[in-house]
């Protein structure tokens, strides 16, 4: 989403120039695993996540995993999702649930999208790689499967999987349920990554309702050690749009 001034290989300088040392990539896969891979390492960067292959993405899939019907699709692209991460060295795999189709009834899609998580798991810790699950909110995408992380958090329990953890989206949590604060310290145990955007917008920090300054500092309290990306659309142009990180970046120093 950020640095979209520029074409997709050209992004992981602009990274390096803004002070990042992580980035997260939605689908590298339309590009050779070596390029990418050297894009990272001539810019000093770490591959933090990656999403797996979400079926057709132009044509309306927002992924597989709750698909009773193409299971078998999940699977091959799961093995491509692996591929890639194991060579990107990337440790985190996002598998997109999808949209729930109509005919299918709730629970089915639920053991569905169990069977399919477990079996991206089993696949990836060989590997080192855990599995992330998100909840995405239904006003920016109708329909999706997993919407409350209450939901994705029953879900991980019964998937019983040790490296299947909740990928906590402060933008889309926000829009669902808020009470954010309480929320983050509940689940930590089970956050393996966050993200974050202020809404309305999906824009930066500071241009919305979500009091970052305070959130920030809670997360801290709380102990979290882990990444938090940004999953925004610049209001403007990337670069001027990351004047809202350095006060906490001297704070961190």
């Amino acid at each position: 989403m950020m640095f979209q001034e520029f074409e997709f290989l050209g992004r992981f300088s602009q990274a390096q120039s803004a002070g990042f040392t992580g980035v997260e990539v939605l689908f590298p896969y339309a590009f050779e695993a070596d390029t990418i891979r050297n894009n990272l390492e001539q810019h000093a960067l770490e591959l933090v996540l990656m999403n797996a292959p979400p079926g057709n993405f132009d044509a309306g899939d927002r992924g597989l995993a709750c698909i009773p019907t193409r299971t078998g699709e999940f699977q091959d692209s799961i093995d491509t999702a692996i591929r890639y991460a194991t060579a990107l060295d990337c440790r985190r795999l996002h598998c997109m649930a999808g949209l729930k189709p109509q005919n299918v009834p709730t629970e089915v899609a639920e053991q569905t999208f169990i069977q399919n998580i477990q079996f991206a798991a089993d696949q990836a810790i060989s590997h080192g790689i855990d599995i992330m699950v998100e909840p995405i909110n239904i006003r920016d995408m109708p329909n999706y499967f997993l919407n409350y992380s209450s939901q994705a958090t029953d879900l991980i329990k019964r998937i019983d999987r040790q490296n299947v953890k909740l990928q906590y989206d402060i933008y889309h949590m926000q829009i669902m349920e808020g009470d954010l604060a309480h929320t983050i310290q509940s689940l930590l145990p089970m956050i393996g990554h966050m993200q974050l955007a202020d809404t309305p917008g999906r824009h930066e920090p500071g241009t919305g309702e979500i009091n970052y300054s305070f959130l920030f500092d809670h997360i801290d309290r709380c102990g979290y050690q882990g990444w938090i990306g940004c999953e925004y659309r610049p209001k403007n142009d990337t670069a001027s749009g990351l004047n809202w990180i350095k006060p906490h970046l001297n704070q961190a120093r």
